[in-house]
C-alpha cells in the first residue's frame, strides 16, 4: 500500500500539472487550489513531528483539558502569519532583512540568534523523531535511519527545487485524517468535548504551564514567521511581480487577497489537525492510563481503534503514524532549515532563496546543511527522541516571545509597510498573542524557580 499511496499522489500531481487550454478560465475550485501556496504548506508543517508529539502528549496527560487552545488559538495564529506574509510581500525582504534596515545590530542579532538556535534544536528531535518512526516498520538501527534521512533532506534541499518535490510531501499530511477518523468512531461524550473546546480549563502548576509553553511553541513557532515571510518573496518572483535584484513589489492588492486566503487556509488546517489529535490521545490513551508518552510506538496506540477490526491491527497503527512522521518530518525539515538560512543569509547580506542554485547562493546552503547535520548529531547525546520533541516545543513557546515583539513593532510602522501596515485588528491580535505567550513563559518560569 505505500506504492499505492505514491502512485496516487504522482497522479494527481501529474494531472494538475497540466496547461489548461488558453479559451478555458480554470473553473472555481481549481483557482482555490492555485491560489494555495506558502500558507498551506506552512501550515502543514505546523504540524511538524514535534507538533503531533505536543498535542498527543497533550491529549494524553490532560485529557480533553487543553482542546480549547486549538481553538483560540486560530485567530492569533492567523494574524500572526498573515503579518509575517505581508511584511515579505510589501517589501520584498524576509523578516531579518527588514529587521536589519530598521532596527538597532542588537535587536538583528537577537532575532538572528534565536531563530537559529531554536530551528536546528527542531531539526534534530525531528530527525530523532522520524528515525524512531521508521524503526516500527522495519527494524533496522536507529542510528542507520538518522543518518539516511539527514542525507537525503539535505540532498533534496539542496539538489532539487523544494516547489518540486513538496507538492509530492504535502499530501502526506493527510495522514493526518487517521486522526479525525478514529476521533469519530470512538464512543465518548461529545457534550463534554465541546464544553472542553470553548470553556478553558487554566492551572497554574508547572506541569500544566509547561504543556501549554509548548502547545503555544509549537502552534506559534519561530521557524513559521521566517520562513512564510521568506517564500511570499520567492512567491512573487515566481509570479514576475517583484525582479530577483529586489525593488518594488508590484501588484499587491491581488496579491495579498490570495495570500490571506492561502494563509487562512493553512492555519484552519494546522489547527483542526490539533484539535483532533489531542481528542483521539485524550480518548485511547488518557481513558486507559496512558498519561506520559515515552516513545512512538506508545504514540501510535492512539490509532489502533480505527483498524481494530484488520489482522495485526497494533502493526498497521503503527504504519500510519509512521508515514505520518516520517512524511511531515521530510516537510517540516527543509522549512526549519530554510528559514534559519533565510534569517542568516539576510543579515550577513548574502545572496538567498531555495530558487538559487547551490552556486549562486553558497553561504545560504552552507547553513541548510550545517543546522541539519547539527540536528543529527544532537540524536547521539542520550536524549529521548520522543520526550525531545516536547522540550523543543517548550523552548519554541519561550523563543516566540521576543521575536513577536518585533514583528508586533513592524506591523504597526507604516514608515516600513506604509498602507499596508496592521489595521486595528490586526495590531490588537499580534500584541494579546505576545502578551498571552509572554504571560505563558513568565509563568512557566515562576513556578519552575518555586517548585
Amino acid at each position: 500500500y505505500y506504492l499505492d499511496i505514491i502512485y496516487i499522489i504522482f497522479m494527481i500531481e501529474n494531472t494538475k500539472t497540466k496547461k489548461i487550454p488558453n479559451n478555458k478560465k480554470p473553473n472555481k475550485i481549481n483557482r482555490f487550489f492555485r491560489i494555495l501556496g506558502p500558507g498551506i504548506i506552512t501550515g502543514a508543517a505546523d504540524d511538524d513531528p514535534s507538533g503531533i508529539a505536543t498535542y498527543s502528549q497533550t491529549g494524553a496527560q490532560f485529557g480533553f483539558g487543553m482542546l480549547w487552545t486549538a481553538f483560540y488559538q486560530i485567530p492569533l495564529l492567523i494574524a500572526i502569519q498573515e503579518t509575517c506574509a505581508r511584511i515579505g510581500a510589501v517589501t520584498g525582504k524576509g523578516l531579518a532583512g527588514v529587521v536589519k534596515e530598521n532596527f538597532s545590530k542588537k535587536a538583528l542579532l537577537v532575532v538572528v540568534f534565536l531563530v537559529v538556535i531554536a530551528n536546528t534544536i527542531n531539526i534534530g528531535a525531528d530527525i530523532g523523531a522520524i528515525a524512531s518512526a521508521a524503526e516500527l516498520v522495519w527494524d533496522l538501527p536507529f542510528a542507520f535511519y538518522a543518518i539516511a534521512f539527514a542525507i537525503l533532506i539535505v540532498a533534496l534541499e539542496v539538489f532539487v527545487s523544494y516547489k518540486k518535490y513538496v507538492k509530492f510531501l504535502k499530501w502526506l499530511a493527510l495522514v493526518l485524517v487517521a486522526y479525525i477518523f478514529t476521533a469519530l468512531i470512538i464512543d465518548h461524550s461529545w457534550g463534554e468535548i465541546i464544553r472542553a473546546t470553548f470553556i478553558p480549563s487554566i492551572k497554574f502548576d508547572f506541569e500544566y504551564l509547561f504543556i501549554i509553553t509548548g502547545v503555544f511553541g509549537t502552534t506559534i513557532t519561530p521557524y513559521m514567521f521566517f520562513w512564510q515571510a521568506s517564500e511570499e518573496v520567492e512567491e512573487e518572483i515566481a509570479h514576475h511581480n517583484l525582479p530577483q535584484k529586489g525593488g518594488t513589489p508590484h501588484g499587491l492588492k491581488k496579491f495579498l487577497h490570495n495570500m490571506r486566503i492561502d494563509t487562512s487556509v493553512g492555519m484552519l488546517w494546522s489547527q483542526l489537525a490539533q484539535w483532533f489529535i489531542i481528542i483521539t490521545t485524550a480518548s485511547v490513551l488518557f481513558k486507559n492510563g496512558i498519561t506520559d508518552i515515552n516513545s512512538a510506538a506508545e504514540a501510535a496506540k492512539a490509532l489502533e481503534p480505527l483498524v481494530q477490526s484488520f489482522p495485526n491491527s497494533g502493526q498497521i497503527a503503527k504504519d500510519i503514524f509512521a508515514i505520518g512522521i516520517i512524511g511531515l518530518g521530510l516537510l517540516g525539515i527543509p522549512v526549519l532549515a530554510g528559514s534559519a538560512a533565510y534569517a542568516l543569509s539576510e543579515a550577513l547580506g548574502w545572496k538567498e532563496g531555495l530558487y538559487r542554485k547551490l552556486s549562486q547562493a553558497k553561504g545560504f546552503y552552507a547553513v541548510i546543511i550545517a543546522s541539519t547535520l547539527v540536528g543529527l548529531l544532537m540524536n547521539f547525546i542520550g536524549i529521548n527522541p520522543f520526550k525531545a520533541l516536547v522540550f523543543t516545543a517548550v523552548f519554541n513557546g519561550l523563543a516566540a516571545v521576543p521575536l513577536i515583539f518585533v514583528i508586533a513593532k513592524i506591523n504597526s510602522n507604516k514608515k516600513i509597510l506604509g498602507d499596508y501596515s496592521g489595521n486595528k485588528l490586526s495590531r490588537s491580535l499580534v500584541w494579546f498573542t505576545f502578551v498571552l505567550m509572554a504571560a505563558s513563559a513568565l509563568g512557566l518560569l515562576y513556578t519552575l524557580l518555586n517548585k
